[in-house]
Order: C-alpha cells, then structure tokens, then sequence
C-alpha cells in the first residue's frame, strides 16, 4: 500500500479551501494539513493539523512539514479589498505568489492554485486580468507541476460572504447552464465541493508540465479521485 499523500492547503477558510478539509473527511491516502492566517473551527470527523502563523512565516512550516504537495485557494473579493486595487492585489497575486515561491523554496514539488474561467492577462476586468498575470507569474517559479483550476461560477455555502449578483447568478444557474454549449460550456456553474476534489486528485498525479483546467476537466479528476477510495 502506497504513503498517503502529504498536501498542505492555504486559503483554507474560504469556500474552496473548506470544500477541501471536509472532501478529506475519511480518506486514509490524504495527510492534510492546514497553513492559516487566523484560527477556524474544523468540521466534526477532520483528521488533520491547522498551523496558525503570518504569512512571512509559512515558507518555515513549510519546511517543518514538507508536505509533497500544495493547494492554493487563497484569494479575496473586491468588497472585501476595500474595492482598492492595492489592497486586491496584496492577495490574490502578492500573497499568492509568495506563497508558491516559498513553498518551492522549501522543496514542494507541485501545486494546484485555484484561478477562474476566463483569466487573462489583457483582459479589461480587473479581476480576471490579475488572474491571468498571477497564471503567468506561477509558471516562472519552477515547480516540477503546476495545475492551474479556472472553474465557472462556484456553488456552495460560504460564511457570511454570498453576494447579491452571486445569489441571483446561483439561483438562475440551473435555467442558464443548459444554454451555455461549446466554447460557453467552460462558464456552466459547478460545486465547491467538485473543484476541492478535482484539486486533491490532481495534486497526486506526478507528472511534471503546466496544466489548465476548466470545469469539465476539473470534473474528471475529482470522479477519478473519488474512485480511487481510501
């Protein structure tokens, strides 16, 4: 029988980072642990550690860990940022960032970063053009795996975080996402708790390149990692 995997997760107070902890509830080939800025209760049955530090420190839990992989969900809302483009930008390209070179300098050889359908670093929405820089700027850290997660329109319960054109844009999903088809059908809304799976699965796959993933893609790894027991 195989070593379980060692995965450490940051951004684990968000949505996805959540979806994460509770997709490892009962799975014995996943050793997670967690790397947070700020306490959060975990869910009943977690087995797992929660390490509470700053930022600048987590490259040293890092390395007291080493962990053999690492999930990204780190990343704020423009509300949250204060609607300050510094602010945005402090999370969800510095943080993210110095996040996965700290994590290469201490020896992690892959990681899943959670991004968005339709990133890109000329677009004119500012969200999605900091996501496609930070898509760009990952690939120059030089890990052996990088796999970049661009979901459609996330679902799932966060914590007192829902938005009013999120709600409505949920609420609506299930009349529209039949009408998104071909090159739209990457923007059909999909679980929280799909995209958490689809991560773990593809953070134990072991072959080194650069990989983007859209929601069909996510999918298939988060059916092939649900297969696999534990």
């Amino acid at each position: 029988m195989s070593e379980p995997l060692r995965l450490a997760l940051v951004g684990a107070t968000g949505l996805i980072g959540r979806a994460v902890i509770d997709a490892c509830i009962g799975r014995s080939d996943v050793r997670l642990v967690a790397i947070a800025r700020r306490e959060m209760k975990l869910p009943r049955g977690a087995r797992m550690e929660l390490f509470v530090a700053e930022p600048d420190k987590w490259g040293e839990v890092f390395e007291a860990l080493q962990p053999t992989a690492l999930i990204s969900a780190l990343g704020t809302t423009w509300k949250k940022s204060g609607e300050d483009e510094e602010a945005f930008r402090a999370v969800d390209q510095q943080l993210v960032l110095a996040t996965a070179r700290a994590a290469h300098a201490a020896g992690i050889q892959r990681l899943v970063s959670i991004s968005s359908v339709g990133a890109d670093p000329r677009s004119k929405n500012l969200y999605l053009r900091v996501k496609g820089e930070v898509e760009g700027e990952l690939s120059k850290v030089g890990l052996k795996r990088l796999d970049l997660l661009r979901p459609g329109l996330l679902k799932g319960a966060r914590e007192n975080d829902r938005r009013l054109g999120e709600r409505l844009a949920i609420i609506a999903s299930p009349l529209v996402d039949p009408f998104l088809n071909g090159k739209l059908r990457k923007y059909r809304s999909i679980e929280a708790s799909e995209v958490a799976m689809g991560a773990i699965g593809l953070a134990t796959r072991r072959a080194g390149g650069r990989f983007t993933h859209d929601n069909d893609s996510i999918r298939r790894a988060a059916r092939e990692w649900a297969k696999q027991g534990g």
